[in-house]
């Protein structure tokens, strides 16, 4: 299973998102090796990749799939683009 920020449970409104992008930004600044997919084209496309799979994300943690999707599936989904293949 791809790793999630626990801070992605704590987002519930746009300004959780807010605040939780920009926490992803400062880990990425301070950082940058402990993401797999650094460099903006990487990340974009296992953004795209996890949203297109995560109906089998939401299924393996035995959930359905937020329709429509919210401020947390979202922080999921940045989240885990730092690291999907």
């Amino acid at each position: 299973m791809i790793p999630v920020d626990p801070q992605v449970e704590n987002v519930r409104s746009r300004q959780d998102f807010v605040e939780f992008v920009r926490l992803l930004n400062a880990q990425l600044t301070e950082q940058p090796m402990a993401w797999p997919n650094s460099q903006l084209p990487d990340f974009l496309e296992a953004l795209a990749a996890w949203v297109e799979d995560m109906d089998g994300y939401y299924r393996n943690r035995g959930e359905a799939l937020p329709d429509p999707p919210d401020w947390k599936t979202y922080a999921s989904a940045l989240s885990a683009a730092r690291v999907y293949e």
